[in-house]
């Protein structure tokens, strides 16, 4: 198959460890997936983790053979991407698109937060505090403060996802498009960590990538 563009894959994991899903099965739609590391937030606070996403990305551009650049993820990889593509790699509107699967995106979230054992709150441990309204950092880690680059976006999310109130993709698939960016919610029947290969799921990221990338969509 033809390559149709680069994909930095950003992992999950809480932003505490890496996990298993790598993005392998969005190859098969004509994308040459490569993949991010980014610091842990045992190591480093944010902003860090967007820092190394962006020197990530400007590796897989260099690389690219001239290809566009995406950007995906999933769970907290989801929320870089989101991040990476919105605020862009070096200049907001400079990344092809977005793909993120039920990403955190909502830090005040209370549904999120009475969802987690006491004393398990991922995003606390991101910031280096608990989550606030007016803190700059909390601020700075919510997505829809980053709208109107136009960015295309694709938010996957199972209404069933315990870790990630579907709520959050809905309302963000809103203000991603009141602010212009053509946003795409596929909300589908399963929790959190589905399986990218789901014959519906690859459904959703092709039809996205034939509204992207609409010159290769013919070859």
């Amino acid at each position: 198959m033809t390559e149709r563009a680069v994909l930095l894959w950003i992992h999950g994991g809480g932003w505490r460890a890496r996990a298993e899903e790598d993005g392998a099965a969005l190859a098969s739609l004509g994308l040459r997936v490569v993949p991010a590391t980014y610091r842990f937030s045992h190591q480093a606070r944010w902003p860090a983790q967007l820092d190394d996403v962006r020197a990530a990305a400007r590796a897989a551009r260099a690389g690219a053979d001239g290809l566009p650049l995406l950007v995906g993820g999933d769970s907290a990889g989801g929320m870089l991407a989101l991040q990476l593509g919105l605020r862009g790699v070096d200049r907001p509107g400079d990344v092809a698109g977005v793909l993120a699967y039920w990403a955190p995106v909502d830090p005040l979230d209370p549904e999120q937060r009475r969802r987690r054992a006491p004393g398990d709150d991922p995003w606390t441990d991101l910031l280096g505090h608990p989550p606030a309204t007016g803190d700059p950092a909390t601020t700075d880690a919510t997505a829809a403060t980053h709208l109107g680059s136009g960015v295309p976006v694709l938010l996957v999310q199972g209404r069933d996802d315990v870790a990630v109130p579907a709520a959050q993709p809905i309302e963000l698939t809103g203000r991603l498009l009141a602010a212009g960016h053509p946003a795409h919610l596929w909300l589908t029947h399963g929790g959190h960590a589905l399986d990218l290969a789901r014959p519906d799921l690859l459904a959703a990221a092709a039809a996205f990538l034939d509204r992207v990338l609409p010159a290769a969509a013919g070859d």
